[in-house]
């Protein structure tokens, strides 16, 4: 996401280190041919990728060794020692794998390999496998499924519609960098028109999906076209929560969800002087941080009495709140909006704040309706198995909708994170071609405020204790959250190897936790 030479740091391993100074499991950070290289040994064998993560541009050599991956402490992508291939969102695309020799005791590293593409997958007349994929969703989980099926080797046609008027985009970074001003146009799309086109994606977007038919696998759009498929991915996201008062409709009142949403929202801030934020959630204080940045003005509205108290717990929030508070910014807790107008908005007890710019983030809700009229299964979300397979066959679902059985806490769950989406997606696409491979992975989140840093591994609907390992005003600390004497979750502030660890230790009870089915 930045065009920054990175600085080369360690010695030149194309000169060779001594193999007995290397750890196993640890990397080593160093440069070849002028970039930025970790070396890792596992027992006998040594590798060599790129140091730098594709997704942000992460620190790999400060990350960990799992199995013959290594795991970017900043957002948990994971890349192949053994192919530098991508093999965990949100990094999409590989890392440079380099030859590696052993000669008189020195670890040699060499030229760069090139990508071997995985092996094809079989004919799908001949395997009785799908010929034509339809994704309905245009993002984070379509996106990523689309580029699996390629990468897979799938021959078929795909066909992603999308009902965004824009590319799919890096949706974290709308409330963030890219609203704060310092994320340029360029960064925010996914891919390129051309990547889809070079690989046979036929992405379709305005692209609204009005109807499902399930016994003759075909789909009709709202401009009366149709489309067929074998194979069907549900990844309709979620939709914004409207704010239903008067004065909801004015041109400066801003939802924050598409990539067009954001760019109204950056046209209307540069231009705005005082900003009323309407909802304490972790969109809403982004936004916060990002106007901040713009030096606006700005006072949040939250139902609440304390900031993210149901996620996070009382502690945390009320450090964000002191945190937001120091950097200028105004709360009105406990309370809700009246009514808004072209230059203020009222709160129901009579308190009118003025405002140029209005932001709502009140939550979002999944988008069901194609599901509830496709018959699929319904539970506050659309219910799926462990391989994200819906209740009707040939149906899959991925994303925010998604509803799947979580082996931590036995009990189905859906999650709205990014990585989560992605993820998902790309399961559903392997799944779609015959793989059976269970979606296991443990939910992962970050938030990022001003220069404070929280990710967050796990899922915690409801906790009865909170322990806190270091120091959360020193931003150095560890949130660990359980439920009957149970870990559900860990939080880690500037503990970026320690939030890489904790993962790793949920996916280990995973392992031991029995299988269950939706």
């Amino acid at each position: 996401m930045s065009d920054e030479k990175p600085e080369l740091v360690g010695p030149d391993l194309c000169q060779g280190v001594p193999a007995s100074s290397l750890t196993d499991g640890q990397p080593l950070l160093g440069h070849a041919q002028g970039e930025p290289v970790i070396v890792v040994r596992r027992g006998d064998e040594f590798f060599a990728v790129g140091a730098v993560c594709t997704h942000y541009s992460g620190p790999l050599a400060e990350g960990i060794v799992v199995g013959d991956t290594v795991r970017c402490p900043w957002h948990h992508a994971a890349f192949c020692l053994r192919t530098g291939e991508a093999v965990r969102a949100p990094a999409l695309d590989p890392v440079p794998c380099r030859r590696v020799e052993l000669r008189d005791g020195l670890v040699i590293v060499g030229e760069k390999i090139e990508p071997v593409a995985t092996s094809p997958a079989p004919a799908p007349s001949a395997a009785g496998l799908p010929e034509a994929i339809v994704i309905i969703g245009g993002g984070a989980a379509g996106n990523a499924a689309a580029e699996m099926l390629r990468r897979e080797q799938f021959d078929g046609t795909i066909t992603m519609l999308s009902a965004d008027d824009s590319l799919p985009c890096d949706r974290p970074n709308l409330s963030k960098n890219y609203l704060a001003g310092s994320a340029p146009e360029e960064w925010i799309s996914l891919r390129s028109a051309e990547f889809y086109h070079d690989r046979r994606i036929d992405l379709k977007l305005n692209a609204r999906v009005v109807a499902i038919d399930t016994a003759k696998r075909e789909l009709r759009l709202e401009d009366g076209s149709h489309h067929r498929w074998d194979a069907l991915l549900l990844a309709t996201g979620a939709e914004p929560v409207k704010l239903d008062v008067p004065g909801a409709g004015l041109p400066h009142v801003h939802v924050l969800r598409t990539w067009a949403d954001s760019r109204a929202l950056v046209a209307g801030a540069t231009k705005a002087k005082k900003a009323v934020i309407v909802g304490a959630s972790f969109i809403g204080l982004e936004v916060a941080s990002s106007l901040r940045a713009r030096d606006i003005d700005v006072q949040v509205i939250g139902r609440e009495t304390v900031l993210m108290e149901r996620v996070l717990g009382a502690e945390v929030g009320s450090y964000l709140r002191q945190m937001h508070e120091e950097h200028g910014v105004r709360f009105h807790l406990g309370a809700t909006v009246a009514s808004i107008d072209e230059r203020a908005v009222t709160l129901a007890n009579g308190e009118v704040l003025e405002a140029d710019l209005v932001v709502v983030g009140i939550g979002v809700r999944p988008a069901l309706a194609l599901a509830e009229q496709a018959g699929l299964a319904i539970d506050r979300g659309v219910s799926v198995d462990r391989y994200l397979a819906t209740n009707v066959a040939g149906i899959y679902a991925a994303g925010d909708i998604a509803r799947w059985p979580d082996r931590l806490s036995g009990a189905p769950i859906r999650v709205e994170h990014w990585v989560v989406a992605e993820r998902q997606g790309q399961v559903a696409a392997r799944n779609m071609l015959g793989r059976q491979e269970p979606f296991d992975m443990v939910p992962f989140f970050w938030t990022e405020q001003y220069d404070f840093g929280l990710a967050y591994v796990g899922h915690a609907e409801g906790f009865d204790r909170v322990d806190i390992e270091g120091s959360l005003a020193a931003r150095d600390c560890k949130l660990s959250y359980s439920r009957g004497g149970k870990k559900l979750a860990v939080a880690v502030v500037h503990r970026d190897r320690e939030g890489l660890r904790c993962e790793l230790e949920f996916e280990r009870e995973f392992e031991r936790a029995p299988a269950a089915d939706a």
